[in-house]
């Protein structure tokens, strides 16, 4: 009876839109012949798609470059602030978290600005540097461009997450390594990164499943670069512009179960991982 309420609303919220999905998937709506059955032919045309496809290799190779880099800042930040070296150290926890506070839709908006080569950042830089730098929303830089935006707005969130780690850390591990004669780089290796391998796992668990459900960034964006970024973008951009411009219900469906399959196998597989090395 506890978790009764509880149940009810996971079921409402949560296991309902995916039966519904699920059930979507498996039809097609025809201008003949109206709505029929069709099993999983939806998922064959899905599994031969090269757009979604082509978004699938984008979302990978964002994954493969940002995470990295992004979650490596954050060690790095949360590291210097556990150091007790650093002076000021509330102030850049804070600073460092602020844009996490900011609406991903208004931080996109606001860098979309900042490279807007007519009206923004990089076009005043032209205008006083009297030359042409590349644009920032170019074919070729766009997806570096969004990998700048989501670094900006998730490193401090990923900064206290491992900040938070370090600071239940025993001190008498600390005290030990200190009359070992031990230095700062034997017990960062040798203590703190095992004692948060936990929560870098997590981190990174987090990081891979928003990489495959990047949207807001190409969406907001699209308007200002729509040479650069086309419906098919990321898997995402690509079920909402099926479902809400195409009209195409069952296969906009088919292609978001798909995409949460991949990211489910792909996080799954990060976890394992991550836990045969802490054991």
């Amino acid at each position: 009876m506890f978790v009764g309420p509880f149940m009810a609303v996971f079921t409402l919220v949560f296991l309902a839109p995916i039966a519904y999905s699920l059930y979507l998937s498996v039809f097609r709506t025809q201008m003949v012949g109206g709505t029929q059955f069709v099993g999983l032919d939806n998922y064959a045309r899905a599994l031969g798609d090269p757009q979604f496809w082509d978004g699938v290799a984008r979302v990978g190779l964002f994954l493969v470059v940002q995470v990295p880099i992004m979650l490596g800042i954050a060690l790095l930040v949360a590291l210097a602030l556990d150091s007790g070296r650093l002076y000021g150290t509330s102030f850049f926890r804070i600073s460092i978290f602020m844009p996490y506070a900011v609406p991903a839709v208004v931080a996109t908006l606001m860098w979309g600005f900042m490279y807007g080569t007519r009206f923004g950042l990089v076009g005043n830089l032209n205008d006083l540097l009297g030359t042409s730098l590349p644009n920032p929303l170019s074919p070729d830089l766009v997806l570096a461009s969004i990998g700048n935006i989501v670094t900006w707005e998730f490193v401090g969130y990923n900064m206290l997450i491992f900040y938070s780690a370090l600071r239940v850390v025993p001190h008498s591990l600390y005290e030990a390594a200190e009359i070992d004669g031990a230095g700062q780089w034997r017990v960062i290796t040798a203590i703190k990164l095992p004692a948060i391998r936990g929560a870098l796992v997590i981190a990174t668990i987090f990081s891979i499943i928003g990489s495959f459900q990047l949207f807001n960034e190409p969406s907001i964006l699209q308007s200002l670069a729509p040479n650069a970024i086309t419906t098919s973008f990321t898997p995402n951009l690509y079920a909402y512009s099926l479902s809400f411009s195409g009209q195409q219900y069952n296969y906009s469906a088919t292609v978001a179960i798909i995409m949460g399959l991949i990211t489910m196998v792909v996080a799954y597989v990060v976890q394992l991982r991550g836990m045969r090395k802490e054991a």
